[in-house]
């Protein structure tokens, strides 16, 4: 069932993740880091555009979707890829200041999680976020399976671009979405890029059921049901394909998508979707 591996990296023998760390614990003024979230996002964005690029949210985007935190004051947020923790902090910190009580991230390369962890604790914030190293797939359904959330307030999603869909379609199947009441915000989402993740959140139930009939499904198990046999029998003994259940074409999202120039000219954004019913 967790039979996902990390990918394989971008750059080659490239280790810009763990340089992270060592750039920044030999900065000079490290100690003015310590237990201030904003000091070491300062930091690791300096990093980021002075010796090696990393694929972090960033600060404009960042801000945008922090201040919607601090409009909807979620109790607990998950994010879906921790990379090295700069959404973790940036976001966590967010929730902390809109009094919720924590921030779960969830990430499948061992290494990005430990840099994170190490950054996240430089921030001051390693009691309030917990970063937990899984597939994706299986980190929703311990969510379930452990009735740590009864549904999903703010859901960020920010990991391999290919599993957007299939884990926003588990979500649904597994009740973990609530009109009113539940927000999605996935990073990498633009008008310029077609993706399916945005065709799935901007269609009408008639278009989603034409795209789940064009993928076929290992079982077909109802949303409930699937859930129930979750928290009886626990991950291992469910006999279902996690990584590939449909979603529910009658859900409803308002979604809008933010667009934002890098400073290379292209363009990046963060889809923003409310569950509408």
């Amino acid at each position: 069932m967790a039979s996902i591996q990390p990918p394989t990296r971008s750059h080659p023998e490239d280790h810009r993740e763990t340089d992270l760390l060592h750039y920044i614990y030999q900065l000079p003024n490290l100690d003015d880091l310590r237990g201030r979230p904003d000091k070491v996002l300062e930091a690791i964005d300096k990093y980021d555009t002075e010796e090696k690029q990393l694929i972090n949210v960033g600060p404009e985007k960042g801000d945008l979707i922090a201040a919607l935190i601090a409009e909807r004051k979620p109790s607990v947020m998950v994010e879906l890829g921790a990379y090295v923790g700069y959404s973790a902090i940036k976001f966590g910190d967010a929730v902390r200041r809109a009094g919720g009580q924590k921030y779960l991230s969830f990430e499948i390369n061992p290494v990005n999680a430990a840099v994170s962890k190490v950054l996240i604790e430089l921030a001051g914030l390693q009691d309030f976020v917990r970063v937990t190293i899984a597939p994706s797939h299986v980190s929703i359904a311990q969510l379930v399976r452990d009735s740590t959330v009864d549904y999903l307030e703010f859901f960020f999603v920010d990991h391999w671009k290919d599993r957007y869909v299939p884990d926003i379609w588990l979500v649904e199947q597994l009740g973990l979405l609530r009109a009113g009441k539940s927000v999605v915000v996935a990073d990498n989402v633009s008008h310029s890029r077609s993706t399916d993740y945005a065709r799935w959140m901007q269609a009408s139930s008639t278009e989603k059921r034409a795209i789940l009939d064009q993928h076929t499904f290992t079982n077909d198990w109802e949303g409930a049901e699937l859930a129930k046999v979750l928290r009886e029998k626990g991950l291992q003994d469910t006999c279902v394909d996690l990584e590939n259940v449909p979603g529910k074409p009658d859900f409803r999202y308002d979604t809008t998508i933010h667009e934002f120039a890098k400073p290379d000219g292209r363009i990046d954004g963060v889809a923003i979707s409310f569950v509408a019913g």
